[in-house]
């Protein structure tokens, strides 16, 4: 096994109740969640409560191989425009890789963390958000030392957070939904 965490930090031009809808509103969760696959095989479910979960589901084709990926989540705490904590685990076809605690927090404040999780100073400015995203995993299956599934982990998390925030600008090509 490998434990380990890792903080990443966003800062949106969009006030925190627009960034929590991204989380919030099932039809804009699911197009920056989506697993890799095609999109006619993509299916996903989301119940955000504290004690609601998260069903992500894809089949990814590559060489020739088929990769049944599914992505379950529980949600242990929920404010709205302030805070989600969630656990998931990732399954390849059927064997759980890894699981993680993720704490994502929504704030404004004129204090931020740098790359290497320093605290360093500048903020969201008027009416946008600074977004946490903090993940604390636990891979059980490595591929060599596991520095390759804690980059490629990072750099998923890295590329979600760019298809929220194009979801949420609506330059996703799908176009912005009304909340």
């Amino acid at each position: 096994m490998l434990h380990g965490s890792f903080t990443v930090q966003r800062v949106l031009a969009l006030a925190p109740a627009r960034v929590f809808a991204g989380f919030a509103d099932e039809a804009l969760w699911s197009r920056w969640t989506r697993l890799p696959g095609p999109a006619g095989t993509a299916w996903s479910e989301l119940d955000l409560r504290p004690g609601g979960s998260a069903l992500a589901r894809n089949t990814f084709v590559a060489g020739g191989h088929a990769e049944r990926l599914e992505n379950r989540a529980r949600f242990l705490d929920v404010v709205p425009d302030a805070r989600i904590v969630y656990a998931y685990e990732a399954v390849v076809n059927d064997v759980c890789q890894w699981v993680s605690l993720v704490t994502v927090e929504l704030g404004t404040g004129t204090e931020r963390r740098g790359a290497a999780g320093e605290r360093v100073a500048g903020g969201a400015g008027q009416g946008g958000t600074v977004l946490t995203w903090t993940e604390q995993y636990a891979f059980l299956v490595l591929r060599g030392d596991g520095a390759d599934d804690v980059a490629h982990l990072r750099g998923g998390t890295l590329l979600r957070l760019n298809g929220l925030e194009s979801a949420l600008l609506g330059t996703d090509g799908v176009g912005p939904i009304r909340s």
